[in-house]
């Protein structure tokens, strides 16, 4: 139990190196590949790339420019329903890894809770519409007065030439 509250991450120099990345490779409620088949993509690029499959995709760690150039390649397995974000600590990380921590890692409901969503998004992704990033502005006063008091106006000359008819 005492590995749970005593967080010593024994981490390489590789894992340390700023200019490494890691990210979680997401996939859709209504995703066309597994998650085997993305890791497998990704190791037939022969990129320096630390790959690890995990329930809801993979992890994938190493120079931004090979995780980014990686992730391009998977996504055109299925455009719609491959997801992607960052993670702040790479894989197997003491810190994170569930398998060192005993139970579900902090962030886990949270991704849980996104992947809910995605479904909705791999539709909006499919189905592009068009959005007015204008905010709605309310009638001034004044103005509102003005179209009501018409309206009343319209209203009665109705009034009144139903009233001379009969």
């Amino acid at each position: 139990m005492v590995e749970n509250v005593c967080i010593s991450p024994n981490l390489n120099k590789e894992d340390m190196d700023p200019e490494n990345v890691t990210r979680m490779i997401i996939l859709g409620p209504k995703a066309n590949v597994s998650e085997s088949e993305i890791v497998n993509h990704m190791h037939l690029l022969t990129l320096p790339l630390t790959i690890k499959q995990t329930c809801y995709g993979a992890m994938v760690s190493g120079k931004e420019k090979d995780v980014l150039e990686a992730i391009k390649e998977v996504r055109k397995l299925d455009p719609y329903n491959i997801f992607t974000k960052d993670r702040g600590f790479p894989p197997g990380d003491p810190r994170r890894c569930r398998g060192h921590r005993k139970g579900p890692r902090e962030g886990f409901h949270q991704m849980e809770k996104e992947f809910q969503l995605l479904g909705h998004v791999s539709d909006a992704l499919k189905n592009p519409r068009d959005v007015s990033l204008e905010e709605e502005t309310c009638v001034p006063v004044d103005e509102f007065e003005d179209i009501m008091n018409q309206c009343l106006l319209d209203e009665e000359l109705k009034t009144g030439d139903n009233d001379k008819e009969e």
